[in-house]
């Protein structure tokens, strides 16, 4: 079965997109086929992907399979081919999303329907949601109902991961699912007593799932400009490891087996 992702966090600035891109080069690399769904009305992962002229786009788009059900057997058609997975792009229209859904019957389970056009084509859907708690995050929240938390090795990270799983909390409430989480992020970690500290900190508040320490490197930011992952811009890079890692983690959690090879040539 398709197993389905969101990369959340309320807290921008994190680096939530550049992460998600990431682990979906490393899943590619792992020889996965990859649906990347670009949920954020920024459009930061379909500029990141190189697919910047789909963001000004006319309909449909993203927004209108959201707010309109007879849109829905057109999300097939929004699907982008990329070197390292096959993505469906934002648009500026999603800036309209939130009320939209809010007067929608079922506001928070559009994603979901629309993904059920799709996904059997795939091993894995990954969502990169907003950075604020709304509809479009409960979009990919409960579309997917797994999540990994990209988070900074900084102190205000504390109070934000409070927020965020007050709101998954509610979220599971109100639609009688589970959420399970698969791992955090922890990005742009640097040698300081401050991240030091934190690190610490993950390791105790989150003595169940793995904790992944992404260090800061230029070639991140060079990969995202050239539209791609570190795996196709640079696999030398020394943070492919810790990519790596997660993807391994995540085909465990999810029951894949052990690819034969993993090659960055392997997935879609």
């Amino acid at each position: 079965m398709t197993k389905r992702l969101s990369f959340s966090n309320q807290k921008g600035g994190v680096g939530k997109t550049t992460i998600a891109i990431n682990v979906a080069g490393a899943l590619n690399a792992r020889g996965r086929d990859v649906l990347f769904v670009d949920l954020d009305p920024q459009g930061n992962a379909t500029e990141g992907l190189g697919f910047r002229e789909a963001y000004d786009e006319a309909p449909p788009s993203l927004f209108d399979v959201l707010t309109d059900p007879e849109q829905r057997e057109s999300f097939p058609d929004l699907i982008r081919e990329h070197a390292e997975m096959d993505v469906v792009p934002s648009n500026i229209d999603m800036t309209a999303a939130e009320p939209e859904l809010t007067l929608s019957r079922r506001g928070g389970e559009q994603l979901a329907l629309a993904l059920e056009t799709v996904e059997a084509d795939y091993d894995y859907v990954l969502v990169d949601c907003p950075p604020h708690l709304g509809y479009l995050t409960d979009n990919g929240l409960h579309a997917t109902q797994n999540l990994l938390i990209p988070a900074l090795a900084e102190s205000t990270s504390k109070r934000a991961l409070e927020l965020l799983f007050d709101h998954v909390e509610a979220l599971e409430l109100d639609y009688d699912i589970t959420i399970e989480e698969r791992g955090v992020v922890a990005n742009r970690v640097e040698t300081t007593n401050e991240g030091t500290a934190m690190l610490e900190w993950f390791d105790e508040a989150f003595p169940d799932i793995p904790v992944w320490e992404v260090r800061k490197r230029v070639a991140l930011q060079r990969a995202f400009s050239a539209g791609v992952s570190l795996f196709e811009y640079d696999a030398d890079v020394d943070m492919t490891e810790t990519f790596l890692d997660v993807a391994a983690d995540l085909d465990a959690q999810f029951g894949f087996e052990e690819p034969a090879a993993a090659t960055p040539e392997a997935g879609r």
